[in-house]
């Protein structure tokens, strides 16, 4: 059976999505499909699912990005 792993995440504009609270693993990333693969990468071979857990800072940042609005991290072809 499949242990369901429930990551809390937050975004901070400095280093982008960040797994937060106590997290076993302290991460960062650009975005959270690079979230996700990097705690994919610290799991390997063990059969977990893993959830996010967004804060209201996380979801506001990414429901942005899907509006397609958001400064990303990074992202230096817009002035800021």
């Amino acid at each position: 059976m499949r242990e369901r792993l429930m990551i809390p995440v937050t975004f901070d504009p400095q280093r982008g999505y960040v797994t937060a609270g106590d997290a076993e693993l302290p991460l960062a990333a650009l975005s959270l499909s690079g979230l996700r693969r990097k705690l994919e990468d610290a799991h390997r071979g063990e059969d977990v699912e893993i959830r996010f857990v967004l804060d209201r800072a996380a979801r506001m940042e990414r429901d942005q990005r899907r509006r397609g609005g958001a400064f990303r991290v990074g992202d230096y072809s817009r002035p800021r």
